[in-house]
């Protein structure tokens, strides 16, 4: 089992309800990233789910990790671990600038007090000026190995495409009960599984018509769609999380100036060159 997963039954899912695409996302990989972009609006579960990969990353638990219940989960869940350091626009102050983001990369390179990992969890990373970025992007490049960074954002298109491509993306939804596009999203996803080639591309006349902020929920709420019917449809696994892969990605590019059937049209292109 991996760590996500035993996290999730102390949480009782708590943590990642209604971005299970995340938690899969999560546990179909065997080690940690050392760096991760958590991308989605206020009330996803960006900080708790910072918490959570933080005290992953330091549990001195035997066994699957984070256990929760260890010194050290218990200092990160505190704020007090050593080894977890925040980092976040100075107090009356709307940007993080390079000075901060200088000291952090001093700091990195020292070795860790108590963890065999050092993390450093940067709140509304998008308010670091490009000067601060591009200071952070060289640790993100030549960092030691026991480094590992978790850049907070409400939109991952506010960060340099340069520090994007260093991170792994996770993609939070808004929480359950905020869903707007339900049973479009629902729709869309059973689309992308199993509908004709016609009915795909036919469906992508109707985005047009949406707004860029709804039409990034559906973008969001499909790919949760997609990892519920996971469930039903094991076999179907390997083209569910190409999907929602491409999803993700196409959720990313949404943040610039591009049509929604361009963008659709990607995403249509993608997943039937595939089929």
């Amino acid at each position: 089992m991996s760590w996500i997963l035993s996290a999730l039954s102390v949480f009782n899912l708590s943590v990642l309800t209604g971005n299970e695409a995340v938690g899969l996302q999560l546990s179909s990989r065997e080690e940690l990233s050392h760096a991760y972009i958590l991308s989605g609006p206020p009330g996803s579960g960006k900080h708790a789910l910072s918490m959570l990969l933080a005290q992953a990353m330091v549990c001195t638990s035997q066994g699957p990790r984070p256990c929760l219940t260890c010194n050290a989960c218990h200092k990160v869940q505190a704020g007090i671990h050593p080894d977890v350091v925040h980092t976040a626009p100075g107090e009356g102050k709307r940007d993080i600038v390079v000075d901060q983001i200088r000291s952090l990369r001093s700091d990195a390179y020292i070795r860790p007090n108590e963890a065999s990992r050092k993390v450093y969890i940067i709140d509304d990373a998008p308010s670091m000026n490009p000067s601060a970025q591009n200071a952070l992007l060289k640790v993100l490049e030549e960092g030691p190995p026991y480094a590992a960074f978790l850049l907070l954002a409400d939109n991952a298109g506010m960060l340099l495409p340069t520090i994007r491509s260093r991170c792994e993306i996770l993609s939070l939804v808004p929480p359950p009960g905020d869903a707007p596009c339900g049973d479009e999203a629902d729709k869309l996803a059973r689309l992308l599984l199993s509908g004709t080639e016609r009915e795909v591309l036919e469906y992508g006349i109707s985005l047009e018509k949406l707004d860029r902020e709804r039409f990034t929920a559906l973008l969001d709420e499909t790919a949760a769609a997609l990892v519920k019917y996971s469930r039903e449809n094991p076999a179907q696994l390997p083209r569910i999380l190409h999907a929602v892969d491409l999803l993700k990605k196409l959720r990313s590019a949404a943040s610039f100036y591009v049509g929604n059937g361009h963008l659709y049209g990607w995403l249509c292109a993608a997943l039937l060159s595939d089929s």
